[in-house]
């Protein structure tokens, strides 16, 4: 990636920065979960309708169209099903359990994850507006 802007240099100073839907009920619950199993944690979050958001579909032109989960990292970034294994190779532990899915061809695990994208706000609901991160995590969002 790009460029010495705030997005850069919070990925070279924390190694990812996770990109979410900010309004979906499911990415938030996501990053919550991510949260409680790693509270001091380096990676940071940004939604993707906010500032680094903009920004990394500015400096990675192929992000035009993602509007779900996007794991930047030093080298680039992983979308969809990849970007949630690669959250879970992050975490370690037992979640590395789903690197097993890496066995999947990318386009089955896509299919699969883009199907659970198209009814993640009948299931689990849209905020209004992206919700204020509690107190104890707020340093761990960009935006």
């Amino acid at each position: 990636m790009p460029g010495a802007s705030p997005l850069r240099r919070a990925i070279d100073a924390h190694g990812f920065v996770l990109l979410y839907d900010g309004v979906c009920g499911l990415c938030n619950g996501f990053v919550q979960f991510i949260l409680k199993r790693d509270p001091t944690g380096p990676m940071r979050f940004a939604t993707l309708q906010g500032s680094f958001g903009d920004e990394a579909r500015r400096l990675l032109p192929e992000l035009a169209s993602v509007d779900s989960m996007v794991l930047l990292y030093r080298e680039g970034a992983w979308v969809r099903s990849t970007a949630a294994l690669e959250v879970a190779r992050y975490l370690g532990g037992v979640w590395l359990i789903a690197l097993a899915a890496y066995l999947l061809p990318r386009p089955i695990r896509d299919w699969v994850y883009d199907r659970v994208a198209a009814i993640r706000y009948r299931t689990f609901g849209k905020y209004d507006a992206c919700p204020i991160p509690p107190p104890e995590s707020r340093r761990r969002f960009l935006d």
